[in-house]
């Protein structure tokens, strides 16, 4: 597949991998990207969970609102509630990232 580098895997390289690994065109390839990735987004817009075997999940929690502090005036400030996206990496993920 890609070397290791430290270039940045971005749509187009996807588009372009399944263009010259499936046979679709370029333009039908970066429509396929185009559409799982909105639905990845359209299912944690909705607080699904996305699980991928073999690669890991993707879930959406609510944070409640908390006291925070400032570090360079030591202030106390009211961090607001907010959803935030987290990512589980598989175990099939985590032994071939750390195999390198």
């Amino acid at each position: 597949m890609r070397a290791m580098t430290s270039k940045t895997l971005t749509r187009a390289d996807l588009a372009e991998v399944i263009y010259q690994k499936v046979g679709l065109s370029r333009s039908e390839s970066a429509g396929l990207v185009e559409f799982i990735i909105e639905e990845i987004l359209s299912s944690l817009e909705k607080g699904e969970e996305v699980k991928i075997s073999s690669f890991g999940n993707f879930m959406v929690r609510d944070k409640r609102a908390r006291i925070g502090r400032n570090p360079k005036t030591g202030e106390e400030v009211t961090i607001t509630p907010r959803r935030v996206l987290s990512f589980r990496p598989s175990q099939v993920m985590k032994q071939r990232v750390d195999a390198g």
